[in-house]
């Protein structure tokens, strides 16, 4: 793929969004590339967290290539923009933990891909937010909808409005981003965290991640149903009976997935 990087370490996936010449913009092959790969690593056993980041140093993502979208006829714009929100739907309902690893600039779309990640990393000497309405459009790959249940009616109307973008430690403050790290600590503060996910059973970490997403959009008796049958699935796992024994003989348990 020319637009997209993909490496696998271990049970960890790194998808790297690579244009980094046009700051990682998102044009149509970028978003096919990412569909593809996004619809493979959803079907794959073996990993068990994913993590998006943006080539270079400068962009995360700075959202939609604008240099393409002035060449496109208005049909081929609704293609982009329903291909866009496919894909990161795709992102969002990955089965596997996710963790977005905001390098650089992350704006329209780029912070709309990072809010459809479960985690959200940032460099502190970036800037991120949703600035759709300073170019006269909104956000058209979920931010009008994930934001505001990440942070509230209010202050995701306020950014949107507005189109503020803000520093990584405001992003902190606003509960925009998990958490942030020096720029040349980036990397290894999202692998530690992707570790400590990573030492837990795989199945369990992906019934929980289901029973929180599923049960935040439906009321609470629903969600508690829910929950019981995701724990349900974990019973009969030989990972359940591998940490009862670890558990005994005062070991690390070695999850299989299984």
């Amino acid at each position: 793929m020319e637009t997209i990087h993909y490496e696998q370490k271990g049970h960890l996936a790194f998808i790297t969004l690579n244009r980094p010449d046009a700051m990682n913009a998102f044009n149509y092959d970028m978003l096919a590339e990412l569909g593809q790969v996004a619809e493979a690593i959803r079907i794959n056993p073996d990993i068990r967290v994913v993590v998006f980041t943006g080539a270079g140093d400068k962009a995360f993502s700075v959202g939609a290539d604008l240099k393409e979208r002035k060449t496109l006829t208005q049909d081929q714009v609704k293609r982009n923009i329903y291909k866009i929100g496919e894909v990161f739907t795709t992102i969002e309902n990955l089965p596997q933990p996710t963790i977005a690893m905001i390098n650089g600039y992350a704006f329209g779309g780029g912070m709309e891909l990072a809010l459809a990640c479960d985690f959200r990393i940032a460099a502190d000497d970036t800037l991120l937010g949703l600035t759709e309405t300073s170019l006269a459009i909104i956000p058209g790959a979920g931010g009008t909808q994930r934001l505001p249940r990440l942070i509230g009616e209010a202050k995701a109307m306020e950014l949107i409005l507005t189109a503020r973008r803000l520093k990584s430690s405001e992003a902190l403050d606003y509960g925009l981003v998990t958490r942030i790290a020096g720029s040349s600590d980036l990397a290894q503060v999202t692998g530690e965290f992707a570790d400590s996910i990573l030492a837990n059973g795989p199945i369990a970490l992906q019934q929980a991640k289901f029973a929180i997403k599923n049960g935040m959009n439906a009321d609470m008796q629903t969600g508690l149903q829910i929950e019981r049958k995701a724990y349900e699935i974990t019973i009969p796992t030989e990972d359940r009976v591998e940490a009862l024994l670890a558990f005994g003989e005062k070991r690390k348990p070695e999850f299989k997935g299984r």
